[in-house]
């Protein structure tokens, strides 16, 4: 049972009706899948479903797009600071918070397409941070690495500048205050900074990715070990790196468009059935009669 449905049984969440039972894939994020903490009681959670057939191909419901009224699509089912706790206990180790983000399979596709860094990283999280995966989740995982392109270089390298931007923040709030005056700069900021380019180094040079590969250097940058300067350090070198890596690079410049989409087409023929009457196979005709010409040359040759 997925992790909506039992938020959803308890009257936590209230998602579509058809969403509970038509999620695919659940995986924790955040800090315990880069391997830095062992605390589950907080727990960022991302994933994707696949809606009604009518959503994903609105003109089987009567709908041409950019004509009339368009109906509200559904791209994505998010909720944050859901508390679930233990029945007949208070604030104990087993209370959990999550923070959920359940996407349209298309969106999904969409975003790791472009190398969301969030996105790429909840397909390559370690299998024991998947809470919830059907068999279509399991061609999705089993298909990730044909996601990644050199496009990861300039995606993750813009995440890593943002993350650089909020480190240098000089009016934190709450816990990041608290960061803030315990070691002199916050180091959840620094560290994402880190951990961005090192996954998209392992993403140019292996064409793969292992979220956990340097998390005891990451650990280090939570302890506050590296000091603020440290970090501006490490990007300033990792930066001019990973642009010789990225032209040295084996990876594909950009994403091969027409394999995900035969894979996102294979993911809803088994959730559907036959998309026969939802989509048109472009130039399945034309090998057809491609065929047809090639048995009538032979049978002319044999003829004579």
């Amino acid at each position: 049972m997925s992790k909506i449905q039992t938020l959803s049984n308890k009257h936590l969440i209230q998602p579509p009706k058809w969403l509970p039972s038509n999620v695919h894939y659940e995986t924790i994020m955040g800090s315990v899948a880069y391997g830095v903490s062992s605390d589950t009681s907080d727990m960022d959670v991302y994933g994707f479903c696949i809606p009604p057939k009518e959503i994903i191909f609105p003109h089987l419901a009567g709908e041409i797009q950019g004509f009339g009224r368009q109906k509200k699509n559904f791209e994505q089912f998010q909720e944050h600071g859901i508390k679930d706790n233990v029945p007949g206990l208070h604030h104990c180790p087993g209370d959990k918070t999550y923070d959920l983000s359940i996407y349209n399979i298309v969106k999904y596709f969409s975003l790791c397409m472009e190398n969301n860094p969030n996105m790429i990283d909840s397909l390559f999280t370690p299998d024991n941070c998947v809470l919830h995966i059907t068999s279509i989740g399991t061609m999705v995982r089993e298909k990730r690495n044909m996601f990644l392109h050199k496009g990861a270089w300039h995606k993750f390298k813009g995440y890593a500048y943002s993350q650089m931007h909020k480190m240098k923040n000089k009016n934190p709030e709450g816990k990041r205050l608290e960061l803030v005056e315990k070691y002199g700069y916050d180091t959840k900021f620094a560290y994402h900074v880190v951990r961005l380019l090192n996954e998209v180094e392992i993403i140019l040079s292996e064409g793969t990715l292992d979220l956990q590969r340097n998390r005891e250097q990451l650990k280090s940058i939570r302890r506050g070990d590296w000091s603020e300067q440290d970090i501006l350090d490490y990007f300033n070198r990792k930066e001019l790196g990973l642009e010789e890596l990225y032209q040295s690079s084996k990876l594909r410049y950009a994403p091969d468009e027409e394999a995900i989409k035969a894979l996102l087409l294979n993911c809803l023929e088994h959730h559907y059935g036959s998309l026969d009457k939802c989509v048109v196979k472009v130039g399945v005709a034309e090998s057809y009669l491609d065929e047809i010409s090639t048995i009538v040359d032979k049978w002319k040759i044999v003829q004579k």
